[in-house]
């Protein structure tokens, strides 16, 4: 069932984004007077064709993996002279430039559309209560304690976990202070705490911002108690069962699950003992951990899971929007998610971040299909994310993409007159070396986390 989630929420995604992607072209071209002659959404051979009133080709390709909008151009055939006036060369460049642009501004669009309607959708957040502090950690040499709420980091409020995820991605492989404000449990005063840091988490392969810290967030105790085994891991091979209850690891007491994801986590490959209560009885059981994760230090392995318990209603909080307040609220997502894109850009091309967090095709289609299983909103939530990284990637100033050409018309904005063929073609050649390396860098990682 994941595979067909995986297929279907990928063409879903691919035949969205892209579609309107190309309908902002589309549509700003016939609007500046441009004679569109085809509208194709994928590549290959056209599975569905039709044509409109005035002409323009509509196509349905067989290879989902983009699509183009094919403008009468002199530069790509003869035109006739009764159709000159409705060649996309012959149009100011103002025109073009809007023409071009469009296709990026579409998607940008497209999420806070996405962003609106999940903001009136609303969500159950978990509050972003600190669970336990690690000795010697960032957090705690900053006085950061447990059953602190953290309510904001660097002036933006943190509503659940995911905003202090999102806030503490924006600092990756940066040094300087980090400033947070805290609430002690049953307080309404609000302290600020300063956390140190010095080129935190550059370059690291898989960055875990929450932890790299030293925090820990609270959750609701749960019993060691087995509920699930993964059929090829290492509790399974062991011989580890359903309802079995962890007592200890290598002689060390076991209260609670989290305990045994801590010390699991630490021993990749390690070989330890766990004993079981199982029938009222208690049994030595040796294992064989697993190692898992790209980075350089992997973490270990165990392959079982327990069975989830509910949280207490204090610790959820509701957040929801109506539909005028949504506007603000989608707006406001699709910008930070824009920057935050942007500036994992840069960070990637000055070395603060790893190149290994570039994702390419099998990522995506991974995630869409993991997405669409979980529900609409996760759904949604997907494709405004994907939206923008599309939007930002397409305004890089790089021939071929959007961005390139939107560079080209503004220098013959600025000049009075277009670059000559020559440079523009070097450029071109250029940006289809840029874009062919990034796409293969971006598959080689895909690989390696399979």
């Amino acid at each position: 069932m994941s595979a067909l989630y995986m297929i279907v929420g990928t063409l879903i995604a691919l035949g969205v984004l892209v579609t309107f992607h190309e309908f902002g072209h589309f549509w700003v071209a016939r609007r500046c007077g441009v004679k569109v002659l085809r509208f194709s959404v994928g590549f290959g051979m056209p599975l569905l064709r039709w044509h409109d009133k005035q002409g323009t080709e509509f196509v349905v390709a067989a290879i989902p993996l983009g699509g183009y909008v094919k403008m009468l151009d002199e530069r790509e055939g003869e035109v006739p002279v009764e159709q000159l006036d409705q060649s996309f060369n012959r149009k100011s460049v103002r025109q073009r430039i809007a023409i071009v642009s469009a296709g990026p501004i579409a998607n940008f669009l497209l999420a806070m559309i996405f962003f609106w309607v999940l903001a009136m959708l609303g969500s159950d957040q978990v509050r972003p209560v600190i669970g336990g502090v690690e000795p010697a950690s960032i957090a705690a040499k900053a006085g950061l304690t447990a059953g602190q709420e953290i309510v904001a980091i660097d002036g933006e409020p943190t509503s659940g976990w995911a905003a202090v995820n999102l806030q503490l991605v924006r600092r990756l492989g940066e040094t300087g202070a980090l400033q947070l404000v805290v609430r002690d449990q049953g307080s309404t005063t609000e302290t600020p705490r300063e956390l140190v840091l010095d080129e935190w988490l550059k370059g690291a392969d898989e960055p875990d911002p929450i932890r790299s810290l030293g925090i820990r967030p609270w959750r609701p105790a749960l019993p060691p108690v087995l509920a699930e085994l993964d059929p090829k891991g290492p509790a399974q091979a062991a011989g580890l069962k359903t309802g079995d209850r962890l007592l200890a690891l290598d002689g060390k007491a076991l209260e609670d699950w989290q305990q045994v994801v801590d010390r699991v986590r630490l021993r990749p490959g390690s070989k330890i003992v766990l004993r079981v209560e199982r029938d009222g009885a208690q049994v030595d059981v040796p294992v064989t951990l697993a190692a898992r994760g790209e980075s350089k230090a992997p973490s270990g392995y165990l392959g079982a899971g327990v069975k989830a318990v509910d949280w207490p209603p204090e610790m959820i909080r509701e957040i929801s929007y109506g539909p005028v307040a949504a506007i603000g609220e989608g707006a406001r997502r699709t910008w930070t998610m824009s920057i935050l894109t942007l500036d994992s850009l840069k960070k990637m091309l000055f070395g603060e971040l790893s190149v290994k967090n570039l994702s390419g095709p099998i990522t995506i289609a991974k995630v869409a299909g993991a997405s669409a299983q979980s529900g609409v909103a996760d759904f949604l939530n997907f494709l405004a994310y994907l939206s923008i990284s599309l939007g930002v990637l397409n305004l890089l100033p790089i021939p071929v993409l959007d961005g390139g050409h939107l560079l080209f018309y503004l220098i013959e904005w600025v000049r009075g007159r277009p670059l000559s063929d020559r440079v523009q073609g070097w450029g071109i050649q250029i940006g289809i070396s840029l874009v062919v390396g990034v796409m293969l860098l971006a598959l080689v990682n895909d690989l390696g986390r399979l």
